[in-house]
């Protein structure tokens, strides 16, 4: 439902981001040129003055110079992923240069660097009703609540959740959506309404112990999902919005940060073929999405970026979470109470 959720957005999206700019996400990790030795770090330097950074920007300097066979050859050398576009190789080059000087250089003062944020991330994809041609006040419904869990330690995807959602407004479902989504009106007949199927979400979340033993952050591709699909369920439904999804990782705002790219080459479909992927599973299938979007993730992890939560609902705006602030982590996953 991505290219779908994109269209529908442009139409007319009824929830607002902070008038606030955009800051750029800091993503880039970590490059270096091959086998120098690493200078002797002074605390009493500025933190970008140390001969390391001037090492690091004749090292891009080198990258950039590179053709497609250059680039590809450096990194079977290294043996890192060979796929993907020339930018996007050249990402991959530099951070990994990068994450070798800065990791050997902080270790002498900080013990090393973090990785990751979070030890799990998880990606959820909604599917919901909708017709061919949407009204603006159009009410879309949960009809499909999908999640995929994956370790950022290891960059594994560990498990998924999957259940379809019973409409209450429109509990028909249009011909458009069957053939969008493959999810048939039988399917949602006989699943459990919202209210139902979000304790069981929130159950297998305090399984995996999120939240109290592991720090995790949901993740979604846009800003649709929670701020719209999620908002108006929840009105529907009348229960209060989750505490657990009220801020997340926006990856479409990640992605054309950290590679580079215009909000037009964000979709799923585009930053797939960006990274040399191809699309696995049915496509708008809200579990089958969710895994690709997770692929998407794990490879932008393995190329440097250091996904963190850059969005969230405030007073029942969408707001942007500024990179400057400090890190944001989602909170133990608790049943929301009924607003009546």
């Amino acid at each position: 439902m991505e290219e779908y959720k994109e269209n529908i957005q442009d139409k007319g999206d009824n929830v607002k981001l902070s008038s606030k700019p955009e800051e750029d996400q800091s993503c880039n990790k970590v490059c270096s040129n091959i086998g120098e030795p690493v200078p002797q770090v002074s605390s009493t330097r500025g933190e970008f003055s140390d001969p390391v950074y001037k090492e690091i920007a004749l090292a891009n300097g080198h990258i950039n110079r590179m053709n497609r066979d250059e680039l590809r050859s450096k990194l079977a050398e290294l043996k890192l992923d060979t796929r993907g576009v020339k930018d996007v190789m050249k990402k991959r080059l530099k951070n990994y240069y990068k994450k070798q000087k800065l990791s050997l250089m902080q270790s002498v003062t900080e013990g090393g660097p973090t990785d990751t944020y979070y030890d799990f991330i998880c990606v959820v994809d909604f599917e919901a009703t909708c017709e061919q041609e949407n009204p603006l006040d159009f009410t879309h419904e949960i009809i499909e609540f999908p999640m995929v869990l994956f370790n950022t330690h290891t960059l594994d995807i560990e498990d998924s959740f999957q259940e379809y959602v019973r409409p209450e407004v429109n509990t028909q479902l249009s011909e458009f959506c069957i053939k969008l989504t493959g999810i048939t009106q039988k399917m949602v007949d006989e699943a459990d309404t919202f209210p139902s199927v979000l304790k069981r979400v929130v159950l297998w979340l305090q399984e995996k112990e999120l939240g109290t033993k592991y720090k995790y952050a949901i993740l979604t591709d846009g800003s649709w999902d929670m701020s719209k699909f999620m908002n108006t369920q929840c009105r529907l439904s009348r229960l209060r919005y989750p505490q657990f999804a009220k801020k997340w990782i926006n990856i479409k705002k990640f992605y054309g940060n950290f590679y580079k790219v215009p909000r037009t080459q964000t979709k799923l479909s585009s930053m797939l073929e960006k990274l040399g992927l191809q699309y696995e599973g049915r496509p708008h299938s809200g579990l089958d999405d969710s895994r690709n979007i997770a692929r998407i993730a794990l490879r932008m992890l393995q190329d440097g970026c250091q996904l963190r939560i850059n969005e969230c609902m405030h007073e029942g705006q969408l707001r942007t979470v500024p990179s400057s602030g400090p890190v944001e982590r989602a909170p133990p996953p608790h049943t929301p109470r009924s607003r009546d």
